[in-house]
């Protein structure tokens, strides 16, 4: 079903036939750059953030090598970054843990890019499955996510 949702999502931006799906898992940053033949950086990792509503979460998309800052993140977003419990995840993105992508998201969802990903051409963000993913640029990605905007939160 999730793939299923993001392709349909993709294919309102005529997109729905870039969708990598590799033989093996990406469902980890090594994973998919191992799959996709990658750098891990280049791998667009979306992370589910707890928000104040319990029904929704904080998306923020970044480099796979970025970490959380959380000083950063509690200066942008006044609150402490806690991932969503993995229990959580399927029910408040629409996508299974391994999966999580910024697309075909539930209402209340909120995507946000992290300026780690502009050092890129292009990266891999995932397509709502623990083995698939997209080549996209970071204008792309923004345009296609439907992202907020551009935040400074990692390290």
């Amino acid at each position: 079903m999730s793939l299923a949702s993001v392709r349909a999502h993709l294919a309102t931006f005529g997109r729905e036939g870039d969708v990598i799906v590799p033989e093996v898992s990406s469902a980890t940053v090594e994973l998919a750059a191992a799959a996709l033949g990658v750098e891990p950086a280049r791998i667009a990792k979306t992370i589910a953030l707890r928000s104040d509503d319990p029904d929704a979460c904080v998306l923020v998309v970044a480099a796979g090598d970025a970490r959380i800052d959380n000083a950063a993140y509690k200066a942008t977003f006044g609150r402490k970054a806690q991932m969503v419990r993995a229990e959580d995840v399927e029910r408040v993105t629409g996508h299974p843990v391994g999966g999580v992508c910024p697309f075909a998201n539930p209402p209340g969802t909120v995507v946000h890019l992290d300026e780690s990903l502009r050092r890129f051409t292009t990266v891999f963000p995932a397509c709502g499955t623990a083995s698939s993913a997209i080549e996209l640029t970071p204008d792309e990605l923004a345009s296609i996510s439907g992202a907020i905007g551009w935040v400074s939160v990692t390290r």
